[in-house]
């Protein structure tokens, strides 16, 4: 509880003449205060909503072969992700006659114009995005091109992450090999 000192710090003398002697200054304790601020701190704590997680909607491939997402050759763009921050990509189906005009190479600062122009040259009904991300892609590549579709407001479900085929692994090693071992 709060307590207050009022002793004078000397013996009282009383008779005629003696002065009476000066109070000194009160002394409050605080420490119910510290206790009632301790208080409120875990009852806020403990009362507040903590905000829950988002998780971002994604088409995932279906294993059966029956079952699968058709896409349209012509609304069709894959997007291979290399090693130090590089995109390649092309259009619809790779065919071997047109390897070297369809399969081109990026990096994140300009594949944001290539994927909002492809959504915006492709009905949407057609639009489909595929991921694909090499043995040399960080973790923190999926997450930026998984951005990178947020950003160009591409809707969930026009976009799926696939394994890379043997192929396209090979094509992104002859490219970085061409480029100077990027």
């Amino acid at each position: 509880m709060a307590e207050m000192d009022t002793s004078s710090g000397g013996g009282h003398k009383k008779g005629p003449g003696v002065k009476k002697p000066k109070k000194l200054s009160t002394r409050v304790d605080l420490t119910p205060m510290v206790d009632l601020g301790f208080l409120l701190l875990t009852f806020f704590v403990f009362t507040t909503t903590m905000s829950t997680p988002k998780g971002m909607a994604m088409n995932e491939p279906k294993d059966d072969p029956l079952n699968q997402l058709k896409v349209k050759n012509s609304g069709a763009m894959t997007l291979l992700l290399g090693k130090d921050d590089h995109v390649f990509y092309y259009f619809g189906e790779l065919l071997p006659e047109t390897i070297s005009e369809q399969f081109k190479s990026s990096t994140f600062k300009d594949i944001r114009e290539i994927i909002a122009t492809k959504a915006k040259n492709t009905p949407l009904g057609d639009l489909m995005y595929i991921i694909k991300a090499n043995k040399d892609a960080t973790f923190k590549n999926a997450i930026d091109i998984l951005d990178e579709m947020t950003i160009s407001n591409v809707p969930p479900g026009h976009y799926a992450e696939v394994d890379i085929t043997p192929t396209e692994e090979m094509l992104i090693q002859k490219t970085e090999e061409a480029n100077g071992g990027k």
